[in-house]
């Protein structure tokens, strides 16, 4: 079986692939911002990790991904606030594709969104932007 750390725990994607790979027998850490979601993590089979990735760095990710065969970031800011949309979306993505990389993950897999990639077409004056971009320069990473 797998040890595999899920990043955005506690989203629905998250959650659902937290069932899925503990009831085959993975070992799933999902990584939340709160406390307070911890029992729903646990409810999937999963072990709660409370940290921030926006405020983790390469090498506090790198020692978390430690003994994992594979990452998957799951994370979102959430919209609404362009700048911590490009601090998680985009930079805390990359930190982490850094740091499973030198962990020596052997699969990461990122979520995203139908229609990534620098080709989106979503105008710099629309909301939706900062997301659209942050994942596209995340995917090329």
């Amino acid at each position: 079986m797998s040890e595999i750390t899920i990043i955005g725990g506690h989203g629905k994607v998250a959650l659902q692939l937290s069932r899925l790979l503990s009831t085959q027998g993975d070992t799933v850490n999902a990584v939340i911002r709160k406390r307070e979601q911890s029992q729903d993590v646990e409810n999937t089979g999963a072990t709660p990790v409370v940290a921030d990735v926006q405020e983790l760095d390469v090498e506090a990710m790198t020692e978390m991904f430690s003994g994992q065969d594979a990452v998957v970031w799951s994370a979102g800011a959430g919209g609404g606030d362009p700048e911590r949309t490009y601090a998680v979306d985009r930079d805390a993505a990359i930190r982490s594709m850094d740091a499973a990389q030198a962990a020596g993950v052997t699969h990461y897999v990122m979520v995203s969104y139908m229609g990534a990639g620098q080709d989106h077409g979503v105008p710099e004056d629309n909301d939706f932007y900062p997301y659209a971009q942050s994942k596209a320069d995340a995917d090329d990473h």
